[in-house]
């Protein structure tokens, strides 16, 4: 009796830990990029340095994608992107959110902070940091 217990503790254990990339799936910031983008140039300058140092970019690594180049195979339900940059958040393959073009450093953050507000509910929400000040 014992033993069946155990065994079953066990295996619920497992089919927990089974479900827990689905429930709490990995973020990602895609950032939609291409050659000779000034806009890019400037968010690589003033953010892409600190960005993985922040709450932020450790909650939702940064992803790059060439507009130009093949289609991401893992993101086949997101709407087609026309401008760069564009900063898709991604939680689950689902897109949260969009931000489209880069507004500056202080608007970049607070924008990226109401994305990753609106991310499930079930992955334990991070602080968000002042933009790496």
């Amino acid at each position: 009796m014992k033993m069946m217990r155990l065994a079953l503790v066990g295996a619920v254990m497992i089919v927990a830990l089974l479900d827990l990339p689905s429930r709490g799936a990995a973020a990602e910031l895609v950032m939609f990029e291409e050659d000779g983008c000034p806009w890019c140039a400037v968010w690589n300058r003033e953010i892409a340095p600190i960005y993985p140092k922040t709450a932020e970019g450790q909650r939702a690594p940064l992803r790059r994608v060439d507009l130009h180049g093949t289609w991401p195979a893992d993101l086949p339900e997101l709407k087609a992107v026309r401008y760069t940059p564009t900063f898709v958040l991604i939680e689950g393959g689902r897109e949260i959110g969009r931000i489209q073009g880069y507004p500056g450093e202080d608007f970049f953050w607070g924008l990226l902070a109401g994305l990753i507000e609106q991310m499930d509910p079930l992955v334990a929400p991070q602080p968000a940091s002042s933009g790496g000040q």
